[in-house]
């Protein structure tokens, strides 16, 4: 799991307040979707007139949203928390590692509230009980899209809460309940206020993208005078007109099954962007029988060459986990076997460690570490290799990015291919008068193991 770094209070770079205005501290931590959450919690603070505080000596208290998934989040969590109680004193804990109070409390006992994740009203209730109330509820204007903690010109976009999957390694589904989605005609009011707002590109993310509406029977709304249903192509499709238009709508945490398959020819029609955050974790069926991995009996392989038949432009992003226990040598050679033939663009790895509460803590075999680091630098070496060489193929060829921020003269620009913090980047010599959050078409002119080298393309 690719975790954001921490973000220190206000870093939604509020607008002055007034004097004597009650203000929030915030500190995120954790992936997108927990980020998603940290966004809709500050703007609710901003509704109810509290100000948001750029760093912990104005915060007349701070709130942390931890992460809770595997021990190195919970360490960075418990190290935030430590912090933000040594600078401030007067904080409250919400997130996944809120499900767990009784790990943060033996700790700090005179914390103000400890919740659990996407629990907003428990934080607000326990921000207002306090830190009163402003008398005035609109001191600060929220503008309809709310406030983000990303750039202005992307926006990661929540179809679903929890989890139908009871994968061994992961407490995902006791940390944030069951799948819950959001109705397809929701999900598009957000994202068009979000367009409206000058959003570029929409990060589409869930536990489980491609089980999205499965819990609420694929309930049928409308949608602009057109009838959809609340499933995972219909949503693709439906955004897919803000692709047509122009903007970038990215696809994360979609697993292989067959009915994925519709949503690569909207790729290839250029609806939706050519890249896919697939999270295969293993290619072992005896491994992935253990992980308890969903669609684990699936011919990957043959789908990801069905999928570049169709959309030869895809890009395909995944993540494993090697020494997971019981891999043996022979596994762990499948697995390399298996990336070679696959020629996967973006890959992350990691190394298994226990989680409390998860079902692998209880199979037999645990891989020793000296093993699980070599096998992570044979991984890590293959996969930079097959990185290397498909960004290489790229060199001459015209591409359009999405420009994120200015180094001097240069800009740091993603293309179709690159997910921000997780994937590479193109640089631009001589930008020009590139702005933040435009779009350019440029040509490559070099390559590295994992980003690219660019210029501005002439006209025509």
């Amino acid at each position: 799991m690719t975790r954001p770094k921490a973000r220190a209070p206000g870093a939604a770079r509020p607008a002055a307040r007034p004097p004597h205005t009650p203000a929030v501290g915030f500190v995120s931590l954790g992936c997108p979707k927990a980020l998603v959450d940290s966004e809709r919690i500050i703007s609710e603070l901003k509704v109810r007139g509290y100000g948001i505080a750029p760093d912990y000596a104005d915060a007349d208290l701070v709130v942390v949203n931890t992460c809770g998934f595997i021990e190195a989040a919970i360490d960075e969590s418990l190290q935030a928390i430590d912090q933000a109680v040594k600078e401030n004193g007067r904080v409250i804990v919400t997130g996944c590692l809120g499900a767990h109070p009784e790990r943060i409390l033996a700790k700090h006992p005179k914390l103000l509230a400890v919740t659990g994740p996407h629990q907003y009203q428990a934080v607000l209730e326990a921000v207002n009980a306090h830190l009163p109330r402003p008398h005035d509820p609109l001191v600060d204007l929220l503008p309809p899209q709310g406030i983000r903690l990303t750039p202005r010109h992307y926006a990661y976009l929540k179809v679903s809460e929890g989890c139908n999957n009871r994968c061994s390694f992961c407490i995902i589904p006791d940390l944030r309940g069951k799948l819950a989605s959001r109705p397809l005609d929701d999900v598009m009011r957000e994202a068009e206020a979000l367009v409206r707002s000058g959003v570029k590109e929409l990060l589409v993310i869930s536990q489980d993208t491609s089980a999205y509406g499965s819990d609420i029977r694929y309930r049928p709304v409308e949608w602009r005078r057109q009838a959809f249903e609340s499933r995972f192509l219909d949503l693709a499709r439906a955004l897919g007109e803000f692709g047509e238009r122009g903007t970038w709508v990215r696809l994360h945490y979609v697993y292989p099954y067959p009915h994925v398959d519709g949503v690569i020819a909207l790729m290839a029609a250029g609806q939706v962007l050519p890249y896919l955050d697939v999270p295969f974790q293993h290619a072992s069926p005896a491994v992935l029988k253990r992980m308890r991995r969903p669609a684990h009996a699936e011919d990957t392989l043959e789908r990801i060459r069905q999928w570049r038949r169709t959309c030869p432009e895809l890009t395909l992003r995944s993540s494993f986990i090697v020494g997971f226990p019981g891999e043996t040598h022979a596994e762990f050679e499948e697995l390399l076997d298996w990336l070679d033939a696959a020629k996967l663009d973006r890959v992350g790895c990691f190394k298994y460690s226990p989680v409390e509460g998860a079902r692998a803590n209880e199979l037999a075999d645990p891989v020793p570490d000296e093993v699980k680091e070599e096998r992570y630098a044979r991984f890590m070496e293959r996969a930079q290799a097959i990185s290397t060489a498909r960004l290489t193929a790229k060199v001459g060829k015209r591409m359009r990015v999405l420009v994120d921020r200015i180094d001097d003269s240069v800009a740091i620009a993603r293309g179709p291919g690159d997910a921000p913090e997780i994937d590479g980047i193109v640089r631009i010599a001589r930008a020009g008068q590139l702005k933040v959050g435009e779009f350019a078409n440029v040509v490559i002119t070099e390559s590295s193991a994992y980003d690219l080298e660019a210029r501005l393309a002439h006209p025509g």
